[in-house]
């Protein structure tokens, strides 16, 4: 199974209990660093606060279920604005 699939599986729930919408799941390597890029949307505008919020619910689900060997960047970001 793809790693963003799998990990999507494991987040989305949390992530939609808490009014968030589940945009995108990416895992890309860039130069030679890896990103869990993770994109969300609301009904509203985000702001850095939610990319927080949902940082803070989907870290101890990673963390406890540990499903990317590699060590990687979390990047959580709103689709309006993108990831930089």
């Amino acid at each position: 199974m793809d790693i963003a699939l799998k990990i999507r599986e494991m987040i989305e729930e949390e992530i939609v209990k808490n009014d968030y919408i589940l945009d995108t799941v990416e895992y890309v390597k860039e130069g030679s660093i890896w990103f869990l890029r993770v994109i969300i949307d609301k009904k509203g505008i985000i702001d850095v606060e939610d990319c927080v919020k949902v940082s803070n619910i989907i870290n101890p689900i990673l963390d406890e279920k540990d499903p990317i060997e590699e060590n990687y960047i979390l990047d959580v970001c709103s689709k309006e604005k993108g990831c930089e």
